[in-house]
């Protein structure tokens, strides 16, 4: 049993279980402004579950399929896999469980959000192989985040509607943005193991001005959404405070310091994902 728990502590540790607060709240608020209101219990039930079914099965596959790759790079080294504190067996088994979770809830909301779970799968399995071919894994890993409130949205209405799209697409750049600058930290490794990158092909100033101009579309989308859905004051006042956290963030790293990274990344997201559905749950509620 002390074994066990140990290795569902290092699992939780090594797919960074807590990042799901970057996803989750987008596909709650996805749910919320769908149903225009509070979809059932269900309904909340299925799609957390499928959401963290995704998202589990990625990070484990991404582990699994990068290994060795982590293993040879100082930052990622202690990693579980390469550290031999769980082995591929486990993490291959944890996969096939996290995947079959993803397609029985998606089956269990309905025809329309089965029929998608392949395609989210696809580009799942795509992204952990981004980095050998193509500088684009950043927008590859948005497509996956924007699944999050498109698969809600789907769930409620059983349809992909402008809205839901004009949704998803704000959560690709807002992703592919932080992951930009996420990815700086790995930059010189990068390129010495061959990999590609948004900052590898562009260097740091040219990737900080990048993921700024994909957070400017962020807040376009946002701004279109708002108009679309005829959202008010309390997901306005949610959007000026998402924007004034997206500068601050960039503002942390304006000279390329990159020991401000976690702050950044971590710390910002983190507050722009809760903003975001809070406000959304004032403007549905109130």
């Amino acid at each position: 049993m002390a074994a066990l728990l140990r290795n569902i502590v290092v699992f939780m540790e090594m797919i960074k279980f807590s990042h799901t607060i970057f996803a989750l709240p987008f596909a709650l608020s996805g749910a919320l402004l769908a149903a225009r209101g509070l979809p059932s219990g269900r309904q909340l039930f299925f799609i957390v579950l499928a959401m963290v079914g995704a998202r589990t099965g990625a990070m484990a596959m991404n582990r699994l399929i990068d290994a060795a790759i982590d293993a040879r790079n100082p930052r990622t080294a202690g990693r579980a896999i390469p550290a031999g504190l769980l082995s591929r067996q486990v993490v291959l088994a944890a996969i096939v469980v996290s995947t079959a979770l993803m397609f029985w809830s998606a089956a269990m909301l309905n025809p329309l959000c089965l029929k998608l779970a392949p395609v989210a799968l696809f580009f799942l399995v795509l992204y952990s192989y981004c980095k050998r071919f193509t500088a684009l894994a950043h927008v590859v890993l948005g497509i996956c985040l924007a699944a999050a409130p498109m698969g809600a949205w789907a769930a409620l209405r059983g349809a992909i509607e402008l809205p839901a799209v004009v949704l998803g697409l704000m959560v690709l750049f807002w992703v592919a943005g932080f992951d930009i600058l996420y990815a700086l930290q790995d930059l010189e490794f990068d390129r010495q193991a061959g990999l590609h990158s948004i900052p590898v092909a562009l260097g740091v100033s040219g990737s900080l001005w990048l993921a700024r101009l994909f957070h400017l579309v962020t807040l376009a989308l946002l701004a279109w959404l708002m108009a679309l859905l005829h959202l008010g004051g309390w997901f306005m006042a949610g959007s000026l405070l998402v924007a004034a956290l997206l500068l601050y963030e960039h503002l942390l790293l304006r000279n390329g310091d990159l020991t401000k990274l976690d702050a950044a990344f971590f710390t910002m997201n983190g507050y722009i994902s809760l903003t975001f559905l809070a406000a959304t749950a004032l403007e549905v509620f109130l």
